[in-house]
This record gives C-alpha cells, structure tokens and sequence, in this order.
C-alpha cells in the first residue's frame, strides 16, 4: 500500500501531494513502482494535529482518487469521516482505511456496511492531540487484542460483513516504541483474531529512534523495508509505505526465500 497524503502536514511528506496534480503523479508514480494499492489522505494524523473539516478534507482527496481509479489503480481512502468515505467510494475508492477503527465518526460502520465494500479498522484510543497521553500498557499486545476484538464484534454487529474487515494494531498511535516492538513482536497472537492485518511501520518515529540523532525522515526507509519484510514473513495482508521500491525489492525477497522453501 503506497502513501498519497495530499496534507500540508503530514510528518514525512506534508506539503509534496497537496496540489491534486502532484498527488495524482505520485499515485500512479507508486502503482508504477509495484504498489498494488495506493492510500489516499487528505486529514493528517501526526501527534498533535488538528482536525480537518470533511469539506476541505474531500476537496483534497476526491479529485485524486478520481484520477487514480480512472486509470485502474486500486484505490483505498484514509479518512475518518463517513461522508468522506461515501464520497471516496463514489469517485472510485474500493477500500475505506479508517485509523479510528470506526470510532471517530459514529455514522461510519453504517456508511461502510451500506457501502458494502472492504474496511480497514485500526487500533486507536484518541484523536492526535491527546493520543501520546494514551499510551499507558500493562500488556499492550493483550490489551491492543482485546480491543481489536470489540471492534470486530461492533463493526460485525453493525452490519459490516466480517469478510471485509482489515485490522491494523495502529504503530505509533497511542503507542510508544517499546508498544510498537512488542506489538510487531506478537503479530502472530494479533493474526489470531481470524482477520487480516495491515502494518504500518513506514518512517514512524520510532524508527528514528534506531539512526543518528538528526536523521533525516527518508533515513527510515532501511528499517521500514526490514520490517516489511518481517512482516510478510509473519503473513500479514499488506503493508503501508512510502518508499514503494524498497519496500517491493523486501519482498521480492521473502517471496524468493519462500520459494526456496518450497522447493
């Protein structure tokens, strides 16, 4: 899943997609790369950012994801709104990637069910301005489990097939490095709930955390890609990068060891 922020505040890239051109190039630059999806975003989620309205949010995103699905790229949209995802879905959006799970927005689990299209639910405890005070963990792989699975069964309850739903343990939000280790540490106990998972590791802070003081962000591509491949080996569904071509050569490379274990 390549990254298509069309933000002027995203921590990695804010500001590079946002005029619609730009943003469109750079999709079709990714699914040019190997990226079988492409994640459109127009309300950035960095610690401490503010809220986006969902009118200025789609004015953003609705004319790129447009121009994407128009030329056959797979679509999804990151937002947590539901009018923005019934609005994604209309301009050719096939997957809603929403960070609160469903949580932000009330109205979204029935905007999805109606929709009746795929659905990422990540892990989350609160908006950007106050989730670094949510990071608090007796277990966090346990705990973050536990609440996937309410998740699971209030979205399932609400009428989004299960068939449909992604889970996605949320690196970085609410989390501290040492949550973030563990967590992709337990994906095994995480894949458990039955669901498929989506990573994303890509140039998170705690990345930085493993290069010299000052690094620039493009630095944690490295640890980004070994990650990625980690995961594949893990079994995860897909995961979600910014550096598309390191990240397909990672998983040339599992891929290449998998064969050779079969044969």
């Amino acid at each position: 899943m390549g990254v298509v922020n069309v933000t002027p505040d995203s921590f990695s890239d804010g500001g590079r997609w946002l005029n619609a051109d730009a943003a469109i190039a750079h999709g079709l630059e990714l699914a040019g790369q190997g990226a079988d999806l492409i994640d459109v975003g127009g309300e950035s989620t960095r610690p401490g950012a503010a809220r986006v309205d969902p009118a200025a949010e789609q004015r953003r995103v609705l004319p790129v994801i447009a121009a994407l699905a128009e030329t056959g790229v797979t679509v999804s949209v990151d937002t947590m709104n539901a009018t923005t995802a019934e609005a994604a879905v209309a301009s050719g959006a096939r997957i809603v990637n929403d960070v609160s799970g469903g949580l932000a927005d009330p109205e979204m689990a029935a905007a999805v069910a109606d929709l009746d299209i795929d659905f990422v639910a990540m892990h989350w405890r609160g908006h950007s301005e106050r989730m670094n005070s949510l990071a608090v963990y007796a277990d966090v792989v346990a705990e973050v489990r536990a609440e996937l699975s309410d998740r699971l069964n209030a979205l399932t309850g609400a009428g989004i097939s299960e068939s449909r739903i992604v889970l996605d343990p949320g690196l970085g939000f609410a989390k501290e490095a040492q949550h973030n280790w563990a967590l992709l540490a337990g994906l095994d106990e995480l894949a458990s709930l039955g669901r498929p998972l989506l990573v994303g590791a890509s140039r998170k802070r705690f990345l930085g955390e493993l290069l010299p003081s000052g690094a620039p962000v493009v630095e944690r591509d490295l640890p980004t890609a070994v990650i990625s491949a980690l995961a594949a080996r893990a079994g995860v569904w897909a995961v979600r990068v910014h550096d598309v071509i390191g990240t397909r050569l990672a998983l040339d490379v599992v891929q290449a060891w998998q064969g050779g274990e079969r044969a």
